[in-house]
């Protein structure tokens, strides 16, 4: 079956944050400078939001229409937009995805429904992208989930949800499992057309990318997009050796933001941001709170062994 396409999800794609105002209420401002801080890295191929890095389980509909608006109006000149579909059924996962598609957005990135933490039938899940796709004709990038949560689909699954819905043309890879994860690559992106695996195994990153991904899409790419392209365009090249070097820089801040739990990861993020002077603050929508101080002077510790702070707190330039 022809997939129906327009841009190819592939590359370093980061997923940008979305900061708050102490009330709560979003930061539009600093939202908009966060946009073109990441935006202006040369080599991305988009910019992702309305996911789990923007908070977007505590986001309403109104409030993800508005963040894909200031993105377009931001950056869509430059960059495509990805647009997170994060719902807990079908149908509203449908609205999200055509009003994503109303306002300008170049993808989809499709997250897996909630209940299927009870357990899922292959049947359900083709039918939730079928119900996106057909809401939107846009190319979809499936969120594969570890499989031990429930919400992952095995590979035979995959299969199935990509002969019924072609404009699945990715899929951003989370299944946990090196084993699978290579097997996934090799399954998919030999198919005709391939269907491009988009690594978000950042705290194992180099190693990911080695197995021969098409792309990664990352919330830390918010902090660390420069190396991330640096350590993509090199792993591509074949070039290790620097791989290596460039993934040195990059491991301590793998370290810091994928602590357990996992839930404060774009919390981690948000202080790095605040450290390196590019947000005023890392307020962070309930059920999330602040970090502690502790773990705060890690994340500064992180970004001084990165290359990214001074020992003076200054920010530096990747160099």
């Amino acid at each position: 079956m022809a997939r129906d396409t327009k841009w190819i999800p592939q590359g370093v794609i980061p997923a940008v944050l979305l900061p708050f105002q102490e009330d709560l209420s979003i930061d539009e401002p600093s939202f908009r400078a966060h946009l073109r801080d990441v935006a202006s890295v040369e080599g991305l191929s988009a910019i992702t939001i309305n996911a789990h890095s923007t908070e977007v389980a505590s986001c309403s509909f109104d409030e993800q229409k508005r963040v894909l608006a200031i993105a377009k109006d931001e950056i869509g000149d430059r960059l495509p937009i990805v647009h997170g579909v994060y719902a807990e059924g079908s149908l509203e996962a449908a609205r999200i995805a055509r009003m994503a598609a109303e306002g300008g957005a170049a993808a989809l990135l499709v997250f897996p429904p909630g209940p299927f933490t009870m357990g899922q039938r292959p049947e359900m899940a083709v039918e939730h992208f079928r119900r996106v796709s057909d809401a939107a004709h846009l190319p979809i990038v499936a969120f594969q989930y570890p499989l031990a949560g429930g919400q992952g689909y095995p590979l035979a699954t995959l299969l199935k949800i990509i002969e019924a819905v072609p404009q699945v043309a990715a899929i951003k890879d989370w299944c946990a499992s090196p084993q699978l994860h290579e097997r996934q690559i090799r399954a998919l992106q030999s198919r005709k057309p391939p269907v491009n695996v988009l690594t978000t195994h950042s705290s194992w990153l180099i190693s990911s990318l080695v197995m021969g991904c098409n792309g990664l899409l990352s919330g830390s790419g918010s902090v660390i997009a420069e190396l991330q392209v640096r350590l993509f365009r090199a792993v591509r090249a074949n070039d290790l050796a620097t791989a290596r070097q460039i993934n040195e820089r990059i491991w301590p801040t793998a370290e810091a933001f994928y602590a357990e739990p996992w839930v404060d990861m774009h919390n981690r993020m948000k202080e790095a941001l605040v450290m390196m002077g590019k947000l005023p603050r890392a307020v962070v929508r309930p059920p999330l709170v602040k970090i502690p101080q502790a773990e705060i002077e890690q994340i500064r510790k992180a970004l001084i062994a990165a290359g990214l702070l001074d020992n003076a707190g200054r920010a530096r330039k990747v160099a």
